[in-house]
């Protein structure tokens, strides 16, 4: 329980990082925020967890995968604030093409059977 609360709390720090950066500095802001924190840490822990180099690789590649259905959302937010819209129903809206992106892509992964 004291390691998912480690973990959970690194993790977590590095958001707050990332945000608090972002208020007074919004480039560099989203330079962290594009890092890939979240995922190094992600292969970090299942790596200690696992030893498994098998299971970082899969992990690796879903990653990538999965990243590229994200991308879309980080155009539309400025987009559709740029022409008015408020800051939740674009957030809303990013996060509702976000999620059918993330189908078809799921849906392609195992036609394919990359994942």
């Amino acid at each position: 329980m004291l390691y998912l609360a480690i973990k959970a709390g690194i993790s977590g720090i590095l958001v707050a990082i990332a945000s608090e950066v972002a208020r007074r500095y919004p480039g560099f802001g989203g330079m962290i925020a594009s890092l890939p924190l979240v995922s190094i840490l992600a292969m970090i822990w299942l790596y200690r967890d696992t030893s498994d180099p098998v299971a970082i690789a899969q992990h690796a590649t879903a990653t990538f995968w999965y990243v590229l259905p994200s991308l879309p959302m980080f155009l539309l937010v400025p987009f559709l604030i740029g022409r008015g819209m408020g800051f939740w129903p674009t957030l809303l809206a990013g996060s509702v093409v976000t999620v059918l992106l993330y189908v078809l892509m799921n849906r392609a992964l195992m036609h394919f059977q990359i994942v």
